[in-house]
């Protein structure tokens, strides 16, 4: 989101931040979040009207034309309806989104924990404390040691949180040493917290390179990402069963979270010519998705269904749940033109 900021001028943010390259509308149909959705949520809370061209090629203003306003109870919330429906519904053309205050002070923090239990189990704790994190972000030991030799790091090799507060200056204090108390309370160590811009930027450097120090670190491995979201309740069992699949299946497995909502990613690396190992890494995600959903949870947090989890959408909504949705894709686009196959197998429309 930082060049959608730079229009913004000073004062002002849009912080739904999901990663370089998105566009606005594309954040709209797929709802997408990141590492700010802990204190901001995803773009489902901060779309509040959009500019949507049929499939037929009528074009329609989701909240009505013009509308700005926070709240709405009038009619079907037909803004929600396409937000997250990954271009099956709708083309949207416009989208007019919630801005929010720049804070006065930012600091960020980082600490390392001798388990994954100890580590996501302080996740937990800082939410029931009513700490207003505005990023927490969990990194397992493969992610470390990955970031370390792609940004010449030298992190301990250990699960990682990553924490960001906003806020006044003496707010964002006491929360850093509230959290810091914590972090001692579960063993961690190694708690460094900075307000310096450069000096958070260095703290963050890890995070904000997950992706490319994975794609370095393992070469000649296709790089397959997948995500599950639980309560945060039951992140500490999601998080570990994770790990402990990694290593059952003999799969490297980095994992990286947003854990302050309940969500993480899982990074599969695969040879893609080797057929067994591509069927590891797809029963690997099943199994993870099935495991969220048991728990309480989604196959997808962030990343949508697409063409590769259209099967978990079905075990996790039902029958019924899909048979609703099939109605709605049909009465919207009774040729099926728009992103046909995705989320809804053809299947489910015929």
């Amino acid at each position: 989101s930082s060049g959608i900021n730079a229009e913004y001028g000073d004062g002002l943010q849009f912080p739904i931040d999901p990663g370089a390259g998105a566009s606005v509308c594309g954040m709209c149909a797929t709802s997408a979040s990141g590492t700010n959705a802990v204190r901001y949520g995803t773009m489902r809370e901060n779309v509040l009207n959009m500019e949507v061209v049929l499939a037929d090629g009528r074009v329609i203003h989701t909240a009505g034309k013009g509308s700005r306003a926070k709240k709405t109870s009038c009619g079907y919330n037909l803004t929600n309806l396409f937000v997250g429906s990954e271009g099956t519904l709708g083309v949207i053309t416009q989208a007019t989104v919630r801005l929010y205050g720049v804070p006065e002070a930012t600091a960020a923090a980082i600490s390392s924990f001798p388990t994954v239990a100890s580590a996501v189990e302080t996740v937990v704790q800082v939410l029931q404390c009513g700490i207003p994190v505005a990023r927490m972000e969990f990194l397992n030991p493969d992610m470390i040691s990955a970031c370390n030799s792609y940004s010449n790091l030298d992190l301990k090799v250990a699960p990682t949180l990553f924490f960001e507060f906003i806020g006044s200056p003496s707010g964002v204090e006491e929360q850093a040493q509230l959290a810091e108390e914590l972090c001692t309370y579960n063993e961690g160590d190694n708690f460094t917290w900075a307000t310096a811009q450069e000096d958070r930027t260095r703290l963050w450097k890890a995070r904000h390179n997950c992706w490319y120090a994975v794609k370095a670190g393992y070469p000649g491995l296709h790089a397959y990402s997948t995500d599950v979201v639980v309560p945060v309740s039951r992140l500490p069992e999601i998080v570990e069963y994770c790990h402990d699949l990694a290593g059952e299946m003999g799969v490297p497995a980095p994992i990286v979270g947003h854990v302050g909502d309940g969500n993480f990613h899982c990074f599969l690396l695969s040879d893609q010519n080797d057929a067994v190992e591509v069927d590891r890494i797809k029963d690997f995600s099943r199994r993870l998705a099935e495991r969220a959903q048991d728990l309480g949870g989604s196959c997808t947090g962030e990343h949508g269904i697409g063409l590769g989890k259209q099967n978990l959408m079905e075990r996790e909504l039902g029958p019924h749940g899909i048979d609703t949705m099939a109605t709605i894709k049909r009465s919207l686009d009774p040729n099926l033109i728009l992103n046909p196959g995705k989320v809804l197998n053809m299947r489910h429309l015929c």
